[in-house]
């Protein structure tokens, strides 16, 4: 037993394995069911191994015998762990981590539900199109206005509708998820107009160049977010907190481009001809708000005439506004229209066609615009996941599978197109995105049969459900309509717009998304008196801790809004994304538990983040999510 001490760890001694032997009638099985050796065999086997295990002694091992005297620990040598077991590690099987993990499953999703996107056609998807067509355009020339001026003439009309239709027919055509809609937003608006204040300014390098090379970074960055599956691991931990600023802050930007648009005027017509633009950016504003709001004449018209007046609402007020200029006297006023192109070309004079020489970029500009390509991904990865998410909430009643890596890729894809083709990209929008499911939302009526159990008595009952066409035709035909729209004939009718209009447009844009906001509800509740506000769930003893956080969310987008107005503003998506980790690591030590439970929650799935914690620590929260529930409708939360 001697040896046995001194054996080296791992490894067995010729005495261990000798001393073990067993003798046992030939043809025996262990208890393990396997055949024993023979006693002679078994000695022969046990002396070969000794000579084996001798010669296979390392110096180590060697050196080891000869320390006799020493005293030796039970633990093994470390050893060092190889580099592909340590990646095994971090990319197990099925792990959130596993590459390509979420894009095989999308493309198995999609194979299952393509040829069914296209078999469902009819009135209701069509109407869809229509409504999906003038809510996404009317927006993005509005934009386009915007960037016309602040990137000295490189973006115009055509470079907008160019990529919302051209990345709009891509997705509808190849998608996993047709039903998000895709266009030029705000905030990507801000932060172009930053970038090329930056490279005129300041650096002096080329635009389009710096552009185009941060687009196709972000393309990459796109890619490698998919292949790693980023879903799983990025939106599971955003909640309600940081994508209700998200929406106050489009809606804040969309106010400020209206003021924009309208000082420009004042600065460039006659004060007759700006007051009438006032009149025209307001009245915009009110005709489209005072439609929207039809369904709920219900003493007048049809019940269609009033679906039809809500679903175009600012259609007919921005048609209504274009003609009014030209009639009378008001067609003698100074009016600033809406800047086009007679041919198919790009809005620089400096332009002969879409395309952009990247490669003549320097070097150093090359590597640099992995910045801005990085800032880029963070603000189209949230956007876009976020419009693809609340498309297809529960309520809209979606049945096919879906998903999200194979749309990053896409989506990456196009972002790269669109910097080599010297364009805006697109990406998801909020609200055209929601409002496509509401519009292809109908009611489907099923047999339900019910037995009685003590007659034994058959009854069917008819229930009602609703849930939407889940299809490909109306995001193609309202992109494909669109894209028309850079033909001559078609942009010489977009021409005809005053940019009076458009302002009012960016109220109504703003005034849609800020009336959805719970951020609104709450703040009226900071208004209301003590006596006034509804009773709490059992656990929360006032209104002051929501109150709080109500002002938190409001200044946060102040900040937020300020950065978008300095040098800083390309940064902006990033402060929106280090909200995340504020929320989940900071607030819950300032704010009540029941309080966060109650005003927030998880923004991609259901619960909070107080409910999985309570679930770790194997507590029960079925009565407070029902405390909850019953008391939803105190805050507003209802509209998100």
């Amino acid at each position: 037993m001697a040896r046995d001490r001194l054996s080296p760890p791992g490894r067995t001694s010729s005495l261990n394995i000798s001393s073990t032997s067993t003798m046992v009638p030939s043809g025996s099985s262990s208890s393990s069911g396997l055949p024993l050796e023979k006693p002679g065999e078994q000695d022969i086997t046990d002396s070969h191994a000794d000579l084996e295990i001798q010669e296979e002694e390392t110096a180590f091992e060697k050196d080891f015998h000869d320390r006799t005297e020493a005293k030796y620990s039970s633990n093994l040598p470390h050893t060092k762990t190889p580099f592909k077991q340590k990646v095994k590690r971090n990319f197990p099987p099925g792990g959130k981590l596993q590459p390509f993990r979420l894009l095989r499953q999308d493309i198995r999703n999609i194979r299952s539900r393509y040829l069914s996107d296209w078999t469902t056609f009819n009135q209701l998807v069509f109407a869809s199109a229509v409504y999906v067509f003038f809510t996404n355009i009317l927006p993005g020339i509005t934009f386009a206005s915007d960037l016309y001026v602040l990137t000295g003439m490189t973006w115009g009309t055509i470079e907008v509708v160019f990529s919302t239709g051209l990345c709009g027919i891509i997705f509808s055509l190849f998608s996993i998820q047709p039903l998000t809609i895709l266009g030029v937003t705000g905030p990507f608006s801000v932060l172009a107009e930053n970038i090329y204040s930056l490279c005129q300014d300041s650096f002096h390098v080329d635009f389009l160049s710096v552009m185009a090379w941060s687009l196709i970074h972000a393309g990459w960055m796109h890619l490698l977010l998919a292949i790693f599956n980023a879903h799983d691991w990025t939106m599971q931990y955003v909640t309600t907190f940081s994508a209700e600023i998200f929406s106050l802050l489009n809606s804040v930007i969309y106010f400020h481009k209206a003021v924009q648009e309208l000082q420009r005027n004042h600065d460039a017509v006659s004060f007759a001809s700006f007051l009438y633009s006032v009149i025209g950016a307001i009245g915009t504003f009110l005709v489209a708000v005072v439609l929207s709001t039809a369904n709920s004449w219900k003493a007048l018209f049809h019940r269609y005439i009033r679906m039809g007046l809500t679903e175009y609402a600012a259609a007919i007020s921005i048609i209504l506004f274009i003609g009014m200029p030209h009639i009378g006297e008001l067609a003698t006023l100074d009016k600033q229209t809406l800047a086009v192109q007679t041919t198919f070309r790009p809005s620089s004079p400096d332009r002969t066609v879409f395309f952009v020489q990247f490669w003549k970029l320097p070097v150093e500009w090359i590597f640099l615009s992995i910045i801005p390509g990085a800032i880029i991904t963070i603000l189209f990865y949230f956007d876009h996941e976020i419009s693809s998410i609340i498309c297809t909430l529960d309520r809209y009643g979606t049945k096919k599978p879906g998903g999200f890596a194979w749309d990053i890729v896409l989506l990456g894809t196009t972002t790269a197109i669109c910097g080599i083709l010297g364009i805006p990209p697109a990406n998801g929008l909020l609200p055209q995105a929601p409002l496509h499911s509401e519009s292809l939302l109908h009611t489907v009526k099923t047999e339900v049969t019910i037995t009685n159990e003590k007659t034994g008595d058959r009854n069917i009952e008819i229930k009602e459900r609703e849930e939407i066409y889940e299809q490909r035709w109306s995001p193609f035909l309202q992109a494909a309509g669109i894209l028309i729209f850079v033909s001559p004939p078609f942009q010489h009718v977009l021409g005809l717009t005053p940019t009076s209009v458009l302002a009012g447009l960016f109220l109504f844009m703003g005034e849609q998304s800020l009336t959805v906001n719970p951020i609104l509800f709450r703040f009226f509740y900071i208004l209301t008196p003590p006596s006034e506000l509804p009773p709490l769930p059992k656990g929360i003893k006032n209104y002051w801790g929501i109150h709080g956080y109500t002002v938190l969310q409001i200044v946060m987008t102040g900040i937020i809004f300020y950065v978008t107005l300095t040098v800083a503003a390309p940064a902006f998506p990033v402060i929106i994304i280090a909200l995340v980790p504020v929320r989940l690591l900071v607030m819950n030590k300032i704010w009540a538990r029941e309080t966060l439970r109650f005003v927030d929650a998880w923004a991609c799935k259901d619960g909070t983040p107080e409910d999985d914690e309570d679930r770790k620590n194997g507590i029960s929260t079925s009565q407070e999510e029902e405390e909850k529930v019953k008391s939803r409708g105190v805050l507003g939360e209802e509209s998100v």
